[in-house]
């Protein structure tokens, strides 16, 4: 066991929720009593992570080979190597919104491949897509949790090795409705872990430009994998469908903002962009939908 007392307000839900892939999510897991459980490939192998608050303390349990690993890396995790007292609101609505939300921090896993893979999954499809590609993969060719979160009625899993992800054959990335394309990415990236691994101990963008050397990989997937392994508060994500017209009704009232007009909204904020788009689609201040959602391709009817 470990124990942590942060230097201010932590709500383990703002800052580990962005780690879970849907509410069905075999790697993450929210329970009753307020803990947070989470199950990891490190580099010293398979890890089960459970955290929870207790009075000012945070306490982590771990199990598996990556235990110590996940132990020493509990204060980055919770955000120990952010600094939210850097940020200054220009917007009134962002203004109320970290005041509502005093217990967020920006995570830092210090891993990569574990953001990278759900994320390309993420890419063009809906969410609910990518959910179920990525739950259906990870249980399909990962491995049971270590300790308690491996058994039981639903028990949780750590992704498969870069290996098995190689291995997966070319049916089973259908079945789980990815198309060509973003399982060549996954393919391409996990004969490159070790590498794409490495980059955690780079700034931010270098650690981007690395990940953008693989086909297939570009400015919005980067951004979303270094947000997570590297805590990186300036990676705003440029190319989505939503989060431009979302900053754009939220600090300017136009719905029909893209990304030029989202950056440039932004600007205010250099160096804590990506803070200010959390903070922002925190808040629930965003524009009616005004056209249909995008729909679901079953690719195994194609």
């Amino acid at each position: 066991m470990r124990r942590w007392t942060p230097g201010g307000p932590l709500d383990l839900g703002l800052v580990l929720g962005p780690l879970r892939r849907g509410p069905a999510d075999p790697t993450f897991r929210a329970t009753a009593d307020g803990s947070v459980w989470r199950a990891t490939r490190t580099p010293a192998g398979p890890g089960t992570l459970r955290v929870r608050a207790h009075g000012g303390e945070v306490l982590g349990e771990a199990w598996g080979p990556g235990a110590e690993w996940l132990l020493d890396g509990l204060p980055d995790l919770l955000g120990a190597a952010d600094d939210p007292d850097a940020f200054v609101p220009r917007h009134r609505v962002v203004a109320l919104a970290r005041h509502r939300r005093p217990g967020l921090r920006l995570t830092r896993t210090g891993l990569v491949l574990e953001s990278l893979i759900p994320s390309v999954l993420e890419q063009k499809v809906t969410t609910d897509e990518a959910y179920r590609a990525w739950r259906l993969l990870v249980r399909r060719f990962g491995e049971p949790a270590p300790g308690p979160a491996g058994t039981g009625e639903r028990p949780m899993s750590v992704m498969p090795a870069p290996r098995t992800w190689a291995l997966i054959p070319s049916w089973e990335w259908h079945r789980a409705g990815v198309d060509d394309k973003r399982a060549s990415t996954v393919l391409r990236a996990v004969r490159v872990a070790a590498r794409l691994e490495q980059s955690v101990r780079m700034p931010a963008a270098e650690a981007r430009a690395r990940l953008e050397v693989v086909p297939g990989v570009g400015p919005w997937t980067s951004a979303e994998v270094v947000q997570r392994s590297h805590g990186a508060a300036d990676a705003v994500t440029v190319g989505d469908l939503h989060l431009p017209r979302i900053v754009g009704f939220a600090l300017a009232g136009d719905r029909d903002a893209d990304d030029s007009v989202m950056l440039r909204l932004l600007e205010p904020y250099a160096g804590q962009r990506h803070r200010a788009a959390r903070l922002i689609l925190l808040s629930g201040v965003a524009p009616a939908r005004r056209v249909p959602k995008m729909p679901r391709v079953d690719i195994g009817l194609l």
